[in-house]
Parts: structure tokens; sequence; C-alpha cells
């Protein structure tokens, strides 16, 4: 683990910890109490609200997201002038194609204003479409509070309460904190603290495709599904979009800077607000990916996938299911851009060159 610790060094990390199969192989923060103490993940929320709701679609609370409308849980839908509203369903809110017309911050400024209304779900109902749904992905994370909404109203509960009872409870996960809307929705795209030791056991519950202990959170069949690409990014993003999972590839050699920027996927450049963060696949984006996948398909010989939750200042989950191993990063930087982690720490560190 020494070129592991000589890689993150220079940016003194809130924390730093990794498993392979399933053993703690490494484990360092910057202060000790800081092991104990739930911080702000940021976006990584996004990567939780899609466990919990492939918990609630293995248990039936949900029916399979691709062809359910989500105009069954906002009738208010059933009057809007654009048609088109009408035919977005779970699948689109979960890989975030709904083509809802979003700048998350610059030009826009969606999400900013999305959070000074004073009904979130409303505001981001009304917002116009600038395409069908199913074509384009567009970072939204209006779009995740929709699907937090949405769990609330299937589980009966409050999201937290239905964490509580199904995901943080059987994993021992006591320490957190979870901000709501003014509606008392939790939020989907953010606003959840944890401590770094419980993202590792999400990541390695997810690495186990949804068992833990004995216990089957959810199937293993969904947990493939949640993590398989459905939206290749477009430069200067990097990999792909999967349920609330972003998904990259890496090639034992490369050199980072032969690799895409690792600019956030929320800093569309505020002079393009025309412009979205991503582009779909040739394949369509609400249809389920079967075989090859739009990050897969052209993959090179020798090249490893894995997949990741990825939050604002540098907060990271990566999971690693060729090598059976999880790496949790974070960070209380208020820097947009990082460096690419995974290619310049993680990778040469801990993969196989």
């Amino acid at each position: 683990m020494n070129r592991l610790n000589a890689a993150i060094a220079p940016y003194s990390l809130r924390s730093c910890i990794v498993s392979r199969r399933g053993r703690l192989v490494f484990e360092q923060y910057r202060q000790p109490d800081m092991a104990q103490e739930p911080a702000k993940i940021n976006s990584c929320t996004k990567s939780v609200l899609s466990i919990l709701l492939c918990i609630a679609f293995d248990r039936g609370l949900l029916p399979a997201p691709a062809g359910v409308p989500i105009s069954l849980f906002f009738p208010q839908l059933a009057r809007d002038p654009d048609p088109r509203k009408r035919e977005m369903t779970l699948l689109h809110l979960l890989t975030m194609t709904s083509g809802i017309r979003w700048q998350e911050f610059g030009g826009l400024n969606s999400f900013p204003r999305m959070t000074r209304t004073p009904d979130w779900v409303g505001h981001v109902l009304a917002q116009p479409l600038f395409e069908a749904p199913g074509h384009k992905m567009t970072y939204n994370s209006g779009v995740s509070q929709l699907l937090s909404a949405i769990l609330s109203q299937a589980a009966g509960m409050t999201v937290a309460a239905f964490a509580e009872r199904s995901l943080f409870g059987p994993l021992g996960i006591e320490a957190y904190a979870w901000e709501t809307d003014p509606q008392g929705i939790h939020t989907g795209g953010f606003g959840l603290r944890l401590r770094p030791a419980d993202l590792l056991k999400l990541g390695q519950l997810q690495l186990q495709r949804g068992s833990w202990g004995g216990h089957r959170f959810y199937s293993a069949e969904l947990a493939d599904t949640a993590v398989q690409p459905v939206v290749q990014a477009s430069p200067p993003y990097d990999g792909a979009y999967a349920w609330h999972w972003w998904c990259g590839t890496y090639k034992p050699g490369d050199l980072p800077g032969k690799r895409a920027t690792s600019v956030e996927p929320w800093d569309v450049p505020p002079d393009e607000p025309g412009r979205t963060a991503t582009d779909s696949s040739p394949s369509h984006a609400g249809e389920e990916a079967e075989g090859s996948s739009a990050a897969s398909s052209n993959m090179r010989p020798g090249t490893i996938s894995y997949y990741y939750a990825r939050g604002f200042g540098g907060q990271y989950i990566y999971v690693v299911p060729q090598a059976e191993l999880v790496a949790v990063l974070t960070q209380d930087s208020r820097k947009r851009k990082q460096p690419d982690w995974f290619a310049e720490a993680i990778a040469p560190a801990l993969l196989p060159r």
C-alpha cells in the first residue's frame, strides 16, 4: 500500500479506506476523529438512493422501472400541456434521461433555483422539456428529488425511515444525518451525511450483488442492472451512467493525461447554456441494456470495468468487481475539479499492471 499512500499524500484527503475481498486493507484519516464523524457525501447520495430503490423494486413496492410512467405518482402531469411528460418513466429518472431542460449550475442555474422554491418536486415537474424523454442524459439533481418523493410514496414512510429499516439498520449504520426539502421529502441528490466506513459497507453490498452476511437486500439481477452502463458520456466527460451510478473503464498502463479531464458533471460552462452534460449511446437510453453496454461495447483487451458514486468536492465510492475491491475517498475541498483519482491513485496502486 506504499504506492497508494504516496499517491494520495499531496492532497490531504479527509479519508481513504480500501477493502479487498471483504477485508480492510488500507485505512487513513487526516485526523483520527474523522473516522467517526458523519460528513457530507454530496451527490454520492444519489447512489445510496439507487440502492434503496433496488430494495423497493425487489420487494414489489415499486414495479420494474422501464414501463412505469411517473404520472402514476404525480397525477398533476395529466394536466400538463406537454404530452411528452406523460411518457417519462422511472427508468428515465434513474438514468437522467428525462428530457427536462436543466443545467445544474451556471447558465440556467437550475439546482439553486430549485432549492429556493417552497415546493421542489412541483418546481421540477413544471420545468419544460427540451426533447422527448429517453434520448439524452442531462445531469439533474431535480430528478433525484422526484425519485425520493416516489420512494416515499411507495414505501408509505419517509426515505430515511425506509433506509433505517431496510438498509442502514441491517448494515449497522447508525450515525447519519439527512436533509429534507420544504415538504419534508428527504433530498435524493445530495444532503446525506455518513461515516467513511459506512460508505465502504454500501460499496461492499453492491459489490456482493445485494447480499450481506447471509441477508439478501435485493436480487443479484437488480444489482447488476443498476450498474450496467446505459448512456455514454460525451467529451470532456469520461465513462457512462447507469441507475444513479457512474461507470468507467481503465486499461492498465494508461497515463491519466490520456483520459478525459476529471471535471464535475454539473460543471457545464456558463457560456454554453444550451449544452447538456452527456449524450446517449446510439441505442435508446430508455431501453434495458442487454449483453454489451454503452461503456463496454468497444472495450480494449485487458480493460478493467468499474463503477462509482461521485460527490462534489472529492467524495467517491469506487467498486471494481474484477478485483473484488471497494475504495472510499472523502474530502472537504471546495474545488470543483478533482484529480482523476481512479487513474492516478487507485488503479496504479491496487490493480494488476
